[in-house]
């Protein structure tokens, strides 16, 4: 064990480290994908049919995208530690964050207490995007508008029009940190001008409905802000 000079407060070793790590990433795909699952199950049974007209070429181009984006750089992640022992390859040290984030005069040991740090930011983001989960409900498609729509409005959708890309775009810094690597980083940037592809042919979808347009454009003037509130 390794201990926080003057403290003597216990802290993890590096290969304890890294398998926090890994189970926190791993419970953090198989919590997502249930809950998408049965989300999913839910929006075929009350929300009806994907209308194939709301899912134009550019869109269905681009969401497998940002998704691959998004879950590369964590899937790689795990599999490299799996079968290397627990310990980061030499090749995955190359794309390390610098130690002095953390500050050059401070003990080594507070690098492992911030990546243990955004571990638990994991859960508070599983948490949050449960709740988008949850006030989007019947609506929820990856890219499509379905049979019977609505403007959902409710909970995280007061702040902000996307906020489940808000939610993905924060837990790749997490990953960042998490893995103490470069590597989200740059998958954050793909991602980032993915949504901002996405994003308005998503909304244009929505603005050619008959029957929520009016509505749609009464809530894009509340709420102006698509992922970042007063930003963008």
């Amino acid at each position: 064990m390794m201990y926080i000079a003057g403290l003597n407060l216990p802290v993890f070793s590096t290969q304890a480290l890294e398998a926090l790590v890994v189970f926190s990433t791993l419970d953090y795909f198989r919590h997502i994908r249930g809950v998408v699952k049965t989300t999913a199950t839910q929006a075929e049974s009350k929300g009806g049919h994907v209308r194939p007209e709301t899912m134009p070429l550019l869109g269905r181009i681009v969401s497998p995208i940002h998704a691959l984006a998004a879950w590369m750089p964590p899937a790689v992640y795990i599999g490299a530690l799996v079968l290397n022992k627990l310990r980061q390859p030499e090749w995955m040290t190359r794309f390390a964050l610098p130690d002095e984030i953390v500050g050059a005069d401070l003990d080594p040991v507070w690098k492992c207490v911030l990546r243990a740090a955004a571990c638990v930011a994991g859960f508070v983001l599983r948490s949050l995007a449960d709740n988008a989960f949850q006030h989007l409900g019947e609506q929820w498609h990856s890219l499509g508008r379905r049979e019977h729509p609505r403007v959902v409005q409710t909970g995280p959708y007061t702040w902000v029009r996307h906020p489940l890309y808000t939610i993905v775009l924060v837990q790749e810094v997490a990953w960042s940190v998490m893995f103490w690597s470069y590597i989200p980083l740059v998958a954050l940037g793909i991602t980032a001008a993915a949504f901002a592809v996405k994003m308005p042919i998503e909304e244009g979808i929505i603005q050619r409905d008959e029957g929520i347009k009016e509505e749609y454009r009464e809530y894009k003037k509340r709420v102006p802000s698509r992922i970042i509130p007063y930003i963008w």
